[in-house]
């Protein structure tokens, strides 16, 4: 589905994001990206959705770009605060040039699959961070994508609304089967939702491994439970401190230059 092939990303300002970055995604595969903060996560997702250019390398798409529909869920849910719930879903459609009445069925059927029935009317200040988010959500799939981006997406929930959200969000997959890129900084979120781990290595961004969660769907919490579970969160939190290390010996070589 998609092919990132010794990508390398230097901003204006010198700062090398990504180098040698190497990713293939298999279509209705869940990656989770997980690694140090300024690995280049969120700059991978963003070459990807074409938001930002590459310096160098390539991006292989098996598909027709006719065919290829991203969405985008940040980690803030950036609502507009004077809509309303149907009126924010909608947003997307109305910018495509969709008339309102052309969109009301697709928006309705978004706001059902996030569990916001009943709250269509009800404004960002009325609603919790959980439900601010199903709400940015439902946006992005209003737009119908077979591609889905995620930045974060949990980062400033509870522990207890994110873990509600990590199960919903695969029942959701489950059921839409989207190609799908989840950052984040949490091993155990990482290690529950995705097929693969990727474990990126900070400055410059890269692979460093790639680790295959290998538990059928769908996905309890007996398996949050489980020794297996353990087994891929200790694996993906020794590589990260790998990666950790790295980053504090390039400091030092660079303390040492100076």
């Amino acid at each position: 589905m998609i092919a990132l092939n010794h990508i390398s990303k230097v901003y204006g300002n010198g700062t090398v994001a990504l180098q040698d970055m190497n990713l293939a995604i298999a279509q209705s595969q869940l990656i989770g990206l997980v690694g140090p903060s300024g690995c280049g996560k969120s700059t991978v997702l963003r070459l990807v959705a074409g938001l930002s250019q590459k310096s160098s390398g390539t991006i292989e798409w098996g598909m027709d770009r006719e065919v290829k529909k991203l969405a985008y869920v940040f980690q803030d849910a950036a609502l507009m605060p004077w809509a309303n719930v149907r009126e924010n879903v909608r947003l997307p459609l109305k910018l495509s040039g969709m008339s309102k009445r052309t969109a009301a069925t697709r928006v309705q059927q978004a706001i059902e699959l996030v569990g916001l029935s009943g709250f269509e009317r009800s404004y960002p200040r009325e609603l919790s961070g959980g439900m601010k988010m199903r709400v940015s959500i439902a946006r992005a799939l209003v737009t119908q994508p077979n591609i889905l981006l995620m930045d974060e997406p949990f980062g400033a929930l509870d522990e207890i609304t994110r873990s509600k959200l990590n199960s919903d969000l695969l029942n959701l997959w489950q059921q839409q089967r989207w190609t799908v890129i989840f950052v984040t900084h949490n091993i155990y979120e990482a290690v529950y939702l995705s097929n693969r781990v990727i474990v990126m290595a900070a400055r410059p961004g890269r692979a460093i491994a790639d680790i295959a969660i290998e538990v059928p769907y769908p996905r309890t919490e007996a398996f949050r439970t489980s020794s297996l579970y353990n087994k891929y969160c200790r694996e993906v939190s020794e590589r990260l401190a790998e990666a950790m290390e790295e980053r504090q010996e390039v400091r030092g070589e660079t303390q040492n230059i100076f």
